[in-house]
């Protein structure tokens, strides 16, 4: 029986950025629901972490390691199974900078890591989920993108707005065929992420009040508040749901 009401046994579902914050959350989140998942990372220490963690439901996880952003490795990750029934899309990278401080490298790297990424596994997994009849792909955007103007993310934002459209466009076009696409947009959530860039910070006592400052509710978010939307998003309970961007972001976009 799967440990909550969000049932997903029987479902196979591919999850990138699956090593650390809210992409491990997602995965563990998903084997509680009975899934198997299929999880990749750079990190292959942080996969085997996964592993560790995910305690009676480990006989229910796939680990391999490599780059999201490479179509080859993609493709291996793609033939482990023959069904699938989920995509989880969680790749990113947060460059800080303006119009004035974003070089080329930094606006190509965030093109390539945020979305193309995105592009390629679901170019590689709805055909493989439409064979399988059907499937649900939630895509990581964020409320820095078309939704809210935050300073210094100029290619985060834009690249997280080419997730939403990216994410509505599948959504389009493949609804006759039992495809679904949504986009999750937190606020700032607690993640190792976050507080290496708190700690690179001038000031990271500071850094970290800015950040908490951010949303209204006073706190940061948590990855397993954000995997509860993910788990519901690629569950069958959703099945009236695409096309959509679900906002959890405290408050910051009131």
């Amino acid at each position: 029986m799967p440990d909550t009401l969000i049932d997903l046994s029987g479902k196979t579902i591919f999850c990138t950025a699956a090593g650390a914050g809210i992409g491990r959350a997602i995965a563990l989140r998903l084997l509680g629901g009975g899934a198997h998942v299929v999880a990749t990372d750079l990190d292959d220490n942080a996969l085997t972490a996964l592993a560790k963690d995910a305690g009676s439901h480990a006989g229910q996880l796939t680990t391999l390691a490599g780059d999201a952003t490479d179509a080859d490795h993609l493709r291996a990750c793609l033939n482990v199974c023959a069904d699938w029934h989920g995509l989880y899309n969680g790749v990113g990278w947060v460059h800080e900078g303006t119009l004035a401080t974003t070089d080329r490298d930094a606006w190509d790297r965030s093109w390539q890591i945020n979305a193309t990424s995105m592009f390629l596994a679901s170019q590689l997994f709805v055909p493989a989920m439409i064979d399988s009849g059907g499937g649900s792909i939630v895509n990581m955007a964020s409320v820095a993108s078309s939704l809210k103007g935050i300073p210094n993310r100029l290619a985060y934002s834009a690249t997280k707005a080419a997730v939403l459209g990216l994410t509505k466009s599948i959504a389009a076009d493949y609804v006759s065929q039992g495809i679904r696409a949504n986009a999750i947009c937190p606020g700032t959530v607690e993640s190792p992420s976050l507080h290496t860039r708190i700690e690179g910070a001038p000031d990271p006592k500071a850094a970290l009040a800015n950040f908490i400052a951010r949303q209204p509710v006073g706190r940061l978010g948590q990855p397993d508040e954000i995997a509860e939307v993910a788990a519901f998003l690629l569950s069958g309970a959703a099945a009236y749901v695409t096309g959509t961007q679900f906002v959890l972001d405290g408050g910051i976009t009131l």
